[in-house]
């Protein structure tokens, strides 16, 4: 009996003194456990129009067009720090009014203290509208952008205006340069290829309590990319990674002209990763033809029993 109780006293004083807790992805959108300390939560995870999509009238969004349950905004991230009552979000999509109204459910207050910019394709800026004195009239709110994307707000209508009247104050970006939203956040932008038409395209590392957060809504093939996304995965804590497409034929055009990576291809690529770094991989950015909004359906059970997950509305990253 002495040596079972002393077993059990080992197991117990073993079982509380580990130094550090994993960083968690809360799955649940309806977590209501409010961080003490800064985190990401997602706002959004469809491509740019949202689902279901306008005049689709194709059975991909037919349930959601009768059901506003089912109905999913632009791919957004929120960062927010409780510390200091701050919050910043990641592009400013055409559902910016429905997202912030979340955020304020979530933390008490819609206002944010800045917008980074990804680039220039309609889910990633237009929401910057509202900010004009047509809508919220800002003062300011810083804008963060890489060079061509600031020349573009500047020199283009109705975004010129945002400048002129100062609504919006734009921070100019350099790749691969880390800068800090505050004391507790920093925040690394990173060139990736992809239909440049009017800026350039990157993604975000967000790195809080030493741990790291990479977000990239939108890229090309990731053979395209000078960077190794595998060994990219193995180093950061959180990757959200383009999923716009579940597979090739998902659309009734060349699929080749628009070249995200399938998640069926981003999964066999990420088959050699281990069973904690296939962890990290949050998909986002689904297109309304993409079964992965479709709950329950096969390809999210394909993504699950492989070892991955889903960005959800609502979910909030703790790290």
């Amino acid at each position: 009996m002495k040596n079972i109780l002393l077993i059990s006293v080992v197991f117990l004083f073993s079982c509380n003194s580990q130094k550090e807790e994993a960083p968690i992805a809360e799955k649940n959108s309806v977590e209501e456990v409010i961080p003490q300390t800064p985190y990401v939560m997602v706002l959004g995870v469809a491509q740019d129009a949202g689902y279901p999509q306008m005049n689709c009238k194709k059975e991909c969004c037919a349930a959601a067009w009768n059901n506003p349950n089912l109905q999913k905004t632009t791919s957004c991230l929120a960062i927010v720090d409780p510390t200091t009552n701050e919050q910043w979000i990641i592009d400013a999509t055409p559902n910016i009014k429905k997202q912030l109204q979340l955020l304020k459910s979530k933390t008490g207050t819609e206002k944010i203290d800045g917008v980074l910019l990804t680039h220039a394709h309609m889910g990633h800026y237009t929401g910057l509208m509202h900010f004009g004195r047509e809508v919220m009239g800002t003062n300011g709110i810083p804008a963060f952008a890489m060079p061509k994307m600031t020349t573009f707000l500047q020199e283009n209508g109705p975004w010129s205006q945002l400048v002129k009247l100062e609504n919006i104050s734009l921070r100019k970006l350099k790749s691969d340069s880390t800068f800090q939203l505050n004391k507790n956040i920093k925040v690394t932008p990173f060139l990736v290829p992809h239909r440049d038409e009017f800026s350039e395209t990157v993604g975000y590392e967000v790195i809080i309590n030493n741990k790291i957060l990479i977000f990239i809504p939108d890229i090309d093939k990731w053979e395209r990319w000078e960077t190794s996304i595998t060994e990219l995965i193995k180093k950061v804590d959180f990757a959200f990674l383009d999923g716009t497409f579940y597979k090739n034929g998902e659309l009734n055009r060349d699929m080749s002209e628009i070249p995200h990576p399938f998640v069926e291809e981003s999964m066999e690529l990420f088959s050699f990763l281990s069973d904690s770094d296939k962890q990290k991989v949050h998909f986002i950015h689904f297109n309304h033809t993409n079964p992965l909004l479709i709950e329950g359906s096969t390809a999210q059970k394909e993504v699950f029993e492989k070892g991955f997950n889903l960005a959800k509305e609502g979910q909030r990253i703790r790290f």
